[in-house]
């Protein structure tokens, strides 16, 4: 491990984050991290991350010679993402994660991937429009009847569901078979799953709820 905390920490990827965005995730972390290039923004932004981790292809020099080397760590290996890399080195409650999606979409399906392949560690990642998280066993949400509630498996998984107008139970959740995107709600949300397999999609307007689920919710992947 690299960072330890005891509260939420703020992780900025290489991708382009506006500044409300970049003020919202702020707010909900007690430390910013960078994964590699994340750092140039977050130096924009007039934030001087605690680390900066990846494999310093995408931090242009001037950016790396503002940065002080107590806050550089240097991870060479090539088997891993910069994402990756940072939260399989963050020991923190969650993980608040902006500037991850929207540049390139195999960027992003790749953080897609190491959310399923990383379970125990909680995450949720943020843009302008969306909140996205591995479901955790089972959750609940108070969302407002007719939420968008997008559910997207990056494996085979089933569940059962209460507040969905099309609830998932008896459903066998595949990526290349039935997915659950453009579902809603029709008032509060309960939802359970076999596997960490299921990505679930909110719009952000209820990332503070998502927050406090994730690091209050007892029910956590082995």
């Amino acid at each position: 491990m690299i960072v330890h905390r005891s509260g939420p920490v703020t992780l900025i990827g290489g991708a382009a984050v506006d500044a409300t965005v970049f003020r919202l995730a702020m707010s909900l972390g007690e430390r910013v991290v960078a994964a590699d290039g994340g750092a140039t923004t977050a130096l924009a932004h007039g934030v001087m991350p605690e680390a900066v981790i990846g494999d310093f292809d995408s931090i242009p020099q001037n950016v790396r010679a503002a940065l002080p080397d107590s806050v550089l760590y240097h991870v060479t290996e090539q088997d891993s993402t910069d994402f990756e890399k940072c939260i399989s080195r963050i020991d923190a409650p969650l993980i608040i994660g902006a500037g991850f999606s929207g540049a390139r979409v195999d960027h992003q399906l790749a953080v897609c991937n190491v959310l399923v392949r990383w379970p125990t560690r909680r995450c949720v990642l943020i843009s302008e429009d969306d909140c996205l998280f591995l479901a955790p066993p089972n959750l609940a949400l108070d969302l407002p009847a007719g939420c968008r509630v997008s559910l997207f498996p990056m494996g085979t998984v089933e569940g059962r569901s209460d507040g969905l107008n099309w609830p998932v139970d008896g459903l066998t959740l595949t990526p290349d078979g039935q997915i659950g995107t453009s579902n809603f709600s029709t008032g509060p949300v309960q939802l359970s799953v076999t596997e960490p397999k299921l990505l679930m999609i909110l719009p952000v307007e209820h990332l503070g709820q998502v927050v406090d689920m994730l690091m209050h919710n007892p029910a956590r992947w082995p």
